[in-house]
């Protein structure tokens, strides 16, 4: 490289800094020159390391002097990538660096530079080697480059994903892939020459011929794996990688499955294959299941939307709700109403409602600003108008509608009157019958839709009938007696059970209670048959709906898949802990005690939630798991990395306490469920915010009660700031801030739910919290709101409170 160049560079570095070297694209010092900002005159982007941490700088000319224009601190220690490339648009030049962090793993981050401004449009993102280039597709090159990333495995074998910028994020670039792997079969192609009895290498070779377009060798490097009878990768894992190369499949659609990832800024969400790889990057607040036709509902920035498998946005997340889709419609509200949008996403009613119910059999109920029922149609157009007091879906062409108190129809599809109902109250059909009162607060019956009783009033509760059988109630307290009646209203489950359930596939979930003096806990479960026959004993703690005949029960140790006969089903996977397990597409989804993970059908986990979050350098904190009882679990965090290891210790001692990780009982009954978890909210400089919250239910209480604390740490002096530290000694911030509180309180819209008159001001210890523009104080629920406001929470910003913080405290200082 030009030793002028370089004396320049070194100009600018601070004391004792030296200049990195970059391994990639190949080996050099780590210096480059661009135009990144399209003022025609080139910067020098140079990497450095200086007092054990890995930094870049922008070097930028004008009036005929260099100066230093900005300056990057990175995670790590070294640097492994530096390098420019048109990433964002065809004109501009994107700054790409990656942060060594391990022996083998960078950090990519990705920054824009306009006007002398730094933007990092890429975080987070971990690999092991990388390529840059504009790469052709079917129409050849685009201007923009592609970024092709290598994720280690094992031996010399990497797993590789190409990305490129889109829609303000990176996304799966598959239309690159023929050009791409045809590399990545040269070099394993290579491998297996230098190692022909590793499976994983011919295992490897065959996805990239797969995934460059020749499924027919792809066949022929699966069936060498196979005939090598390796442990890795797995049978199952080569099989599976045949049935797509036998059905020229690589352009099939992938089945992608939402995964959550935790990290500084608040835990995010993305979507996985069925190989645990993430194919849609974790940038949303949630992201729910891909729907039938390939649409998945998702939340970012407070709002939601929908995107497509690419994950291109087809609606902006700019709804306050969306309901999954049915028969082709989504319910999407907004501070003004619900409407109806279609799978383009277009507004297909022509006014908001005040309440939108999803199709069924083409009708959807809607209610009026006035209060009234009526029905729309797959058209959004009003096709029975709102003069019903209620309305119940349409079922099998007839819905069951309220006329007026004591009054009720049956309507057809048109909505004409079929029959009319002159009861206190009557349901919706089940098998053509109608559960009805015939006074308020009275027992409930059955009649058929023309009207005629079939079962007098007899029970205290009703659910609609299912195949010929109905779960009834008979209990006159709140010791239920539950139990199951056929259209006769013969008993064929005998009504003395805490609680019943229907799981289809012609089973229930018969339950007595964990506790007979307080039934209100729960029930244990055995499953029992439409006939009456018990099948199991009482060992179940909680039993979801069969699927494909598999229903997912857990007891109080483990989570299991049980057959129709409601014994454990073999070859499926027992998971440890209490939770669900569902089949979806390729793959099984373990929720377990509050984590997600998905397995392949052997059990094998092929993607779990992480329990490490890197912050910078050393720091990193690492999530423990305290469950000493069924009702009680808590995940805590523990940081590590601080240079005094006395002070660490005390720290995470305080964190344990904080989070409420206390002596437990393990084998007694419990009055109440408690769950606590933890995010990193915050976390710059040395400063790192926790929000600590947890949920304590009391059972049989109409709720529980959240809590949330934010403990603000220096990870240096291990100290935990209060919310005085922020302020000059001489500030009365208490006055100041409760003034502040109480403006917006009485001006702004937003804070209109909250009781004036118990609003006193803040106290000294506030609960609070920080970010790097503002300072959040927030009351707990009942305070001065009601508890559906949740913690009322009021942002104000450092520059109306500049005057009364002290700018040179520790607890400023310590991320600014």
């Amino acid at each position: 490289m030009d030793a002028t160049l370089i004396a320049l560079v070194r100009r600018h570095l601070p004391p004792g800094a030296e200049l990195s070297i970059v391994k990639e694209p190949y080996r050099k010092v780590a210096v480059c020159v661009a135009n990144m900002d399209g003022d025609s005159i080139p910067e020098i982007i140079a990497g450095y390391k200086w007092e054990g941490h890995p930094y870049v700088m922008i070097i930028k000319h004008y009036n005929h002097v260099w100066y230093k224009a900005a300056t990057i601190k990175g995670p790590g220690y070294d640097i492994t990538y530096l390098n420019t490339a048109p990433i964002t648009g065809e004109k501009a030049m994107d700054l790409l660096i990656g942060w060594q962090i391990g022996a083998i793993w960078s950090e990519l981050n990705i920054f824009t530079y306009t006007d002398e401004t730094l933007n990092k449009i890429v975080s987070g993102v971990y690999y092991s080697r990388i390529e840059v280039e504009d790469m052709p597709g079917k129409n050849g090159k685009d201007g923009k480059a592609e970024i092709a990333l290598w994720h280690h495995d094992t031996g010399e074998a990497y797993r590789v994903e190409v990305y490129r910028w889109e829609d303000g994020k990176l996304i799966s670039a598959p239309d690159v892939y023929p050009y791409y792997f045809k590399k990545v079969v040269a070099y394993y192609e290579e491998k297996v020459k230098e190692n022909p009895q590793a499976a994983f290498y011919w295992y490897y070779l065959a996805d990239a011929w797969l995934k460059a377009g020749m499924p027919q060798r792809a066949l022929q490097a699966v069936d060498i794996a196979l005939a090598l009878h390796s442990t890795y990768p797995s049978k199952k894992e080569l099989l599976a990688l045949k049935e797509q190369a036998l059905r020229k499949n690589r352009m099939r659609r992938i089945s992608l499955y939402p995964a959550r990832v935790k990290g500084v800024g608040g835990t995010k969400w993305g979507y996985i294959n069925s190989a645990g790889r993430f194919i849609i990057l974790p940038e949303y607040s949630y992201a729910y299941p891909f729907q039938e036709n390939r649409l998945a509902i998702v939340e970012k920035k407070g709002g939601y939307g929908i995107i497509n498998e690419a994950g291109r946005f087809i609606v902006e997340p700019k709804y306050d709700f969306i309901q999954p889709f049915s028969e082709g419609l989504a319910i999407v509200q907004d501070k003004s109403g619900a409407r109806i949008i279609d799978q383009q996403g277009q507004e297909i009613t022509t006014k908001p409602y005040a309440y939108i119910a999803s199709f069924q059999e083409g009708r959807a109920v809607f209610q009026n600003y006035r209060m009234q029922y009526g029905y729309l149609d797959a058209k959004g157009r009003e096709i029975i108008p709102a003069i019903y007091v209620y309305a119940n879906d349409f079922w099998k062409g007839y819905a069951v509608v309220k006329v007026k108190e004591g009054q009720y129809a049956l309507l057809n599809e048109k909505g004409d009157v079929e029959e009319h109902y002159s009861y206190a109250f009557v349901g919706s059909q089940g098998d053509g019958l109608l559960a009805f009162q015939e006074v308020e607060q009275g027992k409930y019956g059955f009649m058929d839709k023309n009207g005629r009783v079939v079962l007098p009033p007899s029970y205290t509760s009703v659910q609609p009938f299912q195949k010929g059988r109905a779960i009834v109630n008979v209990a006159e307290d709140y010791h239920n007696r539950y139990g199951v009646i056929d259209k006769a209203g013969t008993f064929i489950i005998k009504p003395q059970y805490n609680s019943i359930e229907t799981l289809g596939e012609e089973r229930f979930a018969v339950g007595i209670p964990i506790d007979k003096d307080r039934p209100f806990i729960g029930s244990k479960y055995a499953i029992y048959d439409s006939n009456g026959n018990q099948l199991t004993d009482f060992v179940y703690r909680d039993v979801l709906p069969y699927k494909e005949r598999l229903a997912s029960v857990h007891n109080d140790t483990d989570t299991f898949f049980i057959n129709t006969s409601g014994q454990r089903a073999r070859g499926w996977p027992i998971v440890a802990g209490t939770g669900t397990l569902s089949l979806e597409g390729d793959v099984i989804k373990a929720n377990i005690d509050q984590r997600i993970s998905y397995l392949n059908k052997a059990g094998e986990t092929v993607w779990r939630e992480n329990t490490i979050i890197p912050l910078q350098g050393a720091y990193e904190v690492q999530e423990k798991k305290y469950k000493p009882n069924k009702d009680y679990l808590v995940y805590y965090p523990q940081i590590s990395g601080m240079a005094d290891k006395n002070i660490q210790a005390s720290v995470n001692t305080k964190l344990k306490k904080l989070s409420e990780v206390k002596h437990i009982p393990a084998d007694v009954q419990l009055d109440y469920n408690y769950f606590g978890d933890f995010d990193i909210p915050f976390f710059r400089k040395y400063l790192l915010v926790f929000k600590l919250a947890a949920y304590n239910y009391p059972f049989g209480a109409a709720h529980g009660m959240p809590t949330e604390i934010y403990p603000h740490i220096d990870v240096v002096s291990g100290r935990f700031y209060e919310l005085k530290d922020l302020f000059r000694r001489d500030a009365n911030y208490v006055a100041v801030l409760s003034a502040i509180i109480e403006k917006q309180i009485k001006t702004n819209e937003k804070y209109s739910y909250v009781w004036q008159d118990q609003y006193k001001g803040i106290k000294p210890d506030q609960p609070f919290y920080v970010d790097d523009d503002a300072l959040y104080i927030y009351f707990y629920p009942y305070e001065i709101a009601p508890y559906a406001a949740g913690s009322p929470t009021f942002r104000i910003p450092y520059s109306e409170i500049m005057t009364i913080i002290d700018t040179r405290g520790a607890f400023w200082q310590s991320y600014h």
